[in-house]
Formats: structure tokens, sequence, C-alpha cells
């Protein structure tokens, strides 16, 4: 049992992190690199079209300076922070993950730029047992460790137990059932054929859902316990080789992971989690387990479900991949079920996200902020030492620019956030407590979230900036060198379509704090590949070199996607934003609403939201075409109104009391879905009630949507005469 931690940690813990960082290490590091690329050369006579929101002359300028900026994002240092973030488990709250904060601090501060540690006290209750046994029939415990393996050294040292992140404490026996998914919909097929999970151990796949989900079903059917496992079928020996002979998940890796439904750290719900908050009982705490969860391998599984008769399954979907016939039970398998966690007296642990500043050159009070976790439940390759990796190349590449006099217009703020893993904890606290000044002064979030384990190039960003998006991916070069450029790759992955998909924002990464509670758009995106060691502690070094990114090409393709991105938004004059981009993809939602409606019969009129986004369309066109022209002449009129004024247009449409059952969903364009945790719920605010057959709620958030859109319009008419005021002067 771990001791509170003392509050003289959090009293300097810039201090305290560097004292156990090695810094011969981290100076030889920064100084070997950067006196490198203080020796490249820039490029000379770049060629580009014409780039939103800038002039021919700073069109030219922009495309030297993002040339420059990839060239200076380097494979080995890429390579080098991988090996060194996923050495170990770096699991929020322990020694190790207070040591890569000390270890990222000290090289942001290396490479001149104004870093600090942002630290809070969270709830965060570590495993202190965890068991599994098959009663009966043949009683036998079932492994719940992985096997260190001889060829990775990742798992040779310490390997963080099979753990699900605020699970209920308990120690249950009890027949099982099998439950699939885990999902709404398959508790109501079992609930047809008269099987019942109420005061049973269920027993559930991961897949198709978040993961606190499925403990949250579990629970409200009546389950006393809740395993969790990763089938073949996923993720395993069904879909390709397993590691360590290739990508895909071993019998006994385990997929760890948070099951707390919400946002942030939950003993203080509505506020920032510094050392002296106040904080609510642990019975009071929304979102987390009261019943004892567990992740095993498919092989600890397969004692559960073999043995297992009752009734057969509803449908096809049921059989997964494991070599016997399914059956959803109950009997004749009891497990034992055991979970034990830290008290909640000693389960506050202290996290550290790292914040390093570059000021801008003209428009310092307007940011751009690019983020990643550090956190991991295991080594981490993937997730996300390959995101904090490329956050910090671009950190140095934009460091190494400044040094040469070559600073950005605005400000960049380059973060890694700590406890992302356990809910997203690290950048919601630090949003919680900057609200205000981040409402204010961020223009856009950039985040870099596992995105580094193939070559498949994909994109989600806010409305606002998918055509910024698309645009820039055209000026990054293929890492893989099979096309000319990242676009060229995106585009050839969907020859189905006329542009390549970017997605929508949801929830499930740390973009959430600024998107979903303040409504600053945010872009994120990566490369991707097959796989299966997931949040397991074969996320490794070895496994990355050998199968996710052998060259690290994605690792440096990342780094370059994103930093040209933030490039991009932190030179532009004026803010690349497409308004009418935005209105379209609105209005077709509200079109895909309004055929749901007449295929339900109901009386809703969408009519007015409808004619409102007509009126903010026309605003946007209007608003582009004047863009344009003013940007075509190399005039220098004043457009720092405007960029401010641009700021408050999509964070209309944010409402201060959020969604109805979950009130830190402010933005009513897009948020995670309630039953579902990874998928996306367009216009949740009107979609939600619609699910929910609540007719009168429909209608009344229609009203509200149609009030919110109106709103918009004036703030982007109101931007639309600076702008036209602005040109004016400058002619």
């Amino acid at each position: 049992m771990k001791a509170a931690v003392p509050r003289t940690i959090g009293s300097n813990p810039r201090r305290w992190c560097r004292d156990v960082t090695p810094r011969g290490v981290v100076r030889w590091l920064a100084a070997t690199l950067v006196a490198a690329l203080l020796s490249a050369t820039f490029p000379s006579d770049a060629q580009a079209q014409q780039y939103t929101g800038y002039t021919p002359a700073t069109t030219a300028a922009q495309a030297e300076f993002e040339t420059a900026l990839q060239d200076l994002i380097d494979t080995s240092a890429a390579r080098t922070w991988s090996r060194i973030l996923s050495a170990e488990p770096r699991i929020a709250g322990t020694s190790r993950q207070r040591w890569t904060a000390g270890f990222v601090d000290s090289l942001t501060t290396a490479w001149g730029l104004r870093s600090r540690l942002d630290s809070f006290l969270v709830y965060l209750p570590h495993p202190v047992s965890v068991s599994l046994a098959r009663v009966s029939p043949d009683p036998r415990e079932l492994t719940v460790t992985e096997p260190r393996l001889p060829q990775d050294p990742a798992t040779h040292g310490t390997i963080f137990p099979a753990f699900n992140g605020y699970s209920g404490r308990g120690d249950v026996t009890a027949e099982i059932v099998y439950v699939n998914y885990g999902l709404m919909e398959d508790y109501a097929q079992l609930e047809q054929r008269g099987v019942s999970v109420a005061g049973k151990i269920a027993v559930a796949r991961y897949g198709r859902s978040f993961r606190g989900i499925k403990a949250r079903e579990a629970e409200r059917h009546g389950a006393i316990g809740l395993v969790l496992y990763s089938d073949p079928a996923d993720d395993g020996y069904v879909r390709g080789d397993v590691y360590p002979n290739g990508p895909f998940r071993p019998d006994f890796g385990v997929q760890r992971g948070s099951i707390k439904n919400g946002r942030g750290d939950p003993s203080t719900p509505t506020w920032a989690s510094t050392f002296d908050a106040p904080r609510i009982a642990e019975s009071e705490m929304v979102g987390i387990a009261r019943i004892p969860v567990l992740p095993v391998g498919y092989a600890s599984a397969a004692e559960l479900l073999r043995l297992l008769g009752g009734a057969d399954l509803p449908d096809q979907g049921w059989q997964g991949g494991l070599p016997f016939r399914y059956h959803v039970g109950p009997g004749p398998v009891t497990a034992r079920l055991a979970v034990r966690t830290e008290a909640p007296t000693a389960a506050l642990h202290p996290i550290y996200n790292t914040i390093a500043v570059l000021e801008g050159r003209t428009r310092p009070d307007e940011w751009i902020v690019v983020g990643a976790h550090r956190d991991a439940w295991g080594p981490g390759a993937t997730d996300n030492a390959s995101g904090t990796a490329s956050v910090l190349e671009m950190a140095r590449a934009f460091a190494t620019l400044a040094a040469r006099d070559r600073r950005p217009e605005r400000t960049i703020v380059f973060a890694t956030w700590d406890a992302e893993e356990w809910g997203l904890i690290g950048s919601w606290e630090w949003v919680e407590q900057s609200a205000d000044e981040l409402r204010a002064k961020v223009v856009a979030y950039v985040n870099q979230d596992a995105v580094a384990s193939g070559s498949r190039f994909g994109a989600s960003a806010a409305g606002t900036l998918k055509s910024l998006v698309r645009e820039t991916m055209g000026a990054v070069p293929d890492p893989f060198g099979e096309f000319a450029t990242v676009y060229e790759r995106w585009t050839a992955q969907h020859p189905e379509r006329p542009v390549p998909p970017v997605g929508d924002l949801g929830g499930g990464s740390d973009f959430a704090g600024f998107y979903n509670l303040l409504g600053i758009g945010a872009v994120n995106l990566g490369f991707g590949g097959p796989g299966g060691v997931y949040h397991s502690a074969y996320d490794s070094y070895r496994w990355m070199s050998e199968f996710g990114d052998p060259a690290y090409a994605a690792h440096v393709g990342a780094a370059r996607a994103a930093g040209t991105v933030v490039a991009r938004l932190a030179n532009a004059e004026i803010l690349p934003f497409d308004y009418a981009g935005f209105a379209a993809q609105l209005r077709a939602l509200v079109e895909d609403i309004d055929h749901d409606l007449e295929t339900l019969d109901w009386s809703a009129d969408v009519g007015p939201l409808l004619h409102a986004i007509e009126v903010f369309g026309n605003v946007a066109e209007a608003f582009s075409s004047a863009r344009a022209s003013a940007t075509r002449n190399n005039g220098d009129p004043q457009w720092a109104a405007l960029n401010r004024a641009l700021l408050e247009v999509e964070k209309t449409l944010t409402r201060p009391t959020g969604l109805r059952d979950r009130p830190w969903m402010r933005n009513l364009m897009f948020a995670a879905d309630r039953d579902n945790g990874y998928g996306n719920m367009p216009l949740p605010s009107i979609r939600e009630p619609l699910r929910d057959g609540d007719a009168a709620t429909v209608e009344a958030e229609i009203r509200d949507l149609v009030a919110r859109v109106d709103q918009a319009a004036d703030a982007l008419r109101a931007a639309l005469a600076l702008l036209r005021d602005a040109a004016a002067d400058g002619s």
C-alpha cells in the first residue's frame, strides 16, 4: 500500500523532476542535435500556389519556411526519442512517468524554449493485487500477467499488472455469462432468450465500443464483476502472425485501459485538481465502476469460455476466433474475480504536464497549441511515444528556426500531457485551470496520439479546419517515397472519393478539452496500420522497429504533417478557417436529421434551422471571397482585430451548460457517443433525444441551435465588415 503523496513534491515539481533526470544524457542529446541543425541550410526559390490566408509574397516565404521546417525534422532523432521513452512502462503517477516529464522539460529548455512543468494532484487508484480463477469445473488459477519475451528487452523489467483504471474493488465468485461485446444490444438479445447477468460475472470481448461503456452496461444489468478480453478474431492470430513473430496480439497479451466514463479527475468534477483543491468523496464520483473489472488475454478467457454451456449464441456475430463453439451460459463455469486497488486516501498522485512556449514575433497573444500525451499502460512505443516524439521534433525544428531569426508570427505552445490514459486527465485539468485565457487566445489545437504504426494516413478535424488539412498535406513530402506528397498517398487510399475524407472529432483523446469543452477548433492526424499490441506490455521499441515503423518514416511524416499545419496556422495573415465548408457540413447533418424525422413521422420542423444555415453559408461565401480578394494584393493591412473576431465564430456553437446528461460536452457540433464512447455523435443535442424518442426535447433543441447558428452568422458578418474595412485601409 502506498502512502499519500507528500505535499512537498508538488511545491516545486520542475526542480524535483530535474533532479531525477540524467542531465548528461539530456545535455549531450540537446547539444548534438542543435549543433547539427544550426549547420543546415535553407532551400531557395520556393514556389507554391497561393495559400489560404496568405498574400502571394507571404505564400512564397511560407513555402520556404515549411520546407526548412520539414528538413529539420530528423529520423534518427525521432528514433532516439522513441527508444528512450519506451524503455520502461510509464504509468501516470509513477516515478518513471515523473522521469519522462523532467526529460522532456530539460530538452525543450536546452533548445531555448520557455519551459515549465504544470502539476496537478489527481485521483489515480493504482492496483494492489488482481487475480482470476476458475472455481468449477476443474479449479485452476488463470494467468493475468504477460510473459517476458527473450526477444524484447522492454519485457525484462517491470510489467504493470493487468488492470482497468477506475475498476471497482471486490472479491466475487459467481457463474459466468458470455455477453459478446457487452453492448446495449447484446444485453437486449440475452434478455430475449431469458438470460440474465444479475448476480453473475460477465465476460465481454473488446471492440466496437469504449471499454467504459462495457463496464457501465454490465453494472446496469446487475453483474457483480466483468472480465474483458481481446478475442483473436479481433486482434490476434485470426488477423495474422502474433508477437514476437508478427504484429498481432499473442495469447496472453492484455489490453489495459481506463473504464471511466467522463473527462478529467473524478474527484474534482468541474474544477482543476490543484494540490489544494477541494475534493468529493469516492462514493460521490461519477463515471467510475463500482464492480471489479479485469482485462485478460484470450488464453485465459478461453479457460472460462470453452467449458461454458447454457443457451446457444443469438447469431453468428457472437462467435469469436477461439477454437471451439461459444455459448452464453450461465453454467457450469464458476469463476472468482478479485481486484484490490489503493484506498482513496492513498490514491492521490501527482501528474506533470510539460509546457514549452515559443513566443510569436508579431502576434504573441494568439496561440497554436500542439500536444501529445506522454503516459502509457506499458512501454507505449505506439501509444504514445510516437506522438511525444512528433511533438519533440516539431519543438526542436521550430526552436532551431527561431534561433535563425525565423520565429513564427503567432505563439506556439508545445505540450506533453500526463494521465491521458486514465481519462484525458492532464490536458483536461490544464484546460479547466486556464479556460478563460485559452478561450481568448488559442487559435487551434493540433493533437498527436499514436501517430506512427504503419503507412496509412488519416486525419480528423473540426469542420472549419478540414480544408486546411487537405491543403497543407499537398505541401508535405510522402515519408515513404512512393508518392510525391502525403496528399497523393491519402488520395490513393480513397480512389472512390473526389477528395480524401477528413473525419470528425468526437472524443477519446486530448483534443477533447479544447474542442468539446471550449469550442476551439482541433486537428488530429497521423499514420496507422494493422497490429494488436495496443495497451499491452508488447507495445515496445522492438515491436515498433520490427513491425510498426521500421524506418521511422511514419514518425518523421507525422511530425512534418502536424508541423506544417501548425506553421500554416502560426503565420497566416488571415486565419485560414473554412466557414463555407463548415456550413455545407452542417447543412448535410441537418438534412440527415430531417430524413430521420420523416421516417419516424415526427412533426418536428428543421426548416428554420436549414434557413439559418443558409444565411450563415451565404455570409461564409462572402467572407471567403473577400478574404481571397484581400490577400491577392501584397499590401500590409492590419488584420489583428479581424483575427480576434474569427476566434469567436465557432465558439457560438458551444453551450455553457453542455449536453443534458454531460455538462462537460459543450460543443454542439460533435460529441463522443454516450453509448459507444469511441463513436462520434453529430449534433448531439438533437440526435440524442431523437434516439431516446423525446420529441419535445428535439423541438426545443432545434430552436436552440437556430439561435446559435444565427449568432455564428452575426459573428462572421462582423468579421467580414472588419475584413473589408482593413482591406480598404490597406489599399
